[in-house]
């Protein structure tokens, strides 16, 4: 968990996981029912911050993908 200030109160939030693009996109997948599922799924984990990239696409931007 990491902890953030902000207005004087500290509001604590689970620590991002890290994962390469390839395991990200092979657990998603079993658990879609579509491609498109799929990609809006794991953009979202990765834009909203809930996981990081590591390996090759570590740092990289969906849109350099």
């Amino acid at each position: 968990m990491s902890s953030v200030l902000g207005s004087g109160k500290e509001i604590t939030r689970p620590l991002a996981r890290e994962s390469t693009l390839l395991e990200l996109v092979c657990v998603v997948n079993e658990f879609a029912a579509s491609e498109a599922e799929v990609v809006a799924t794991v953009t979202h984990l990765v834009r909203s911050g809930r996981v990081r990239l590591r390996g090759n696409f570590r740092g990289s931007l969906l849109e350099d993908i």
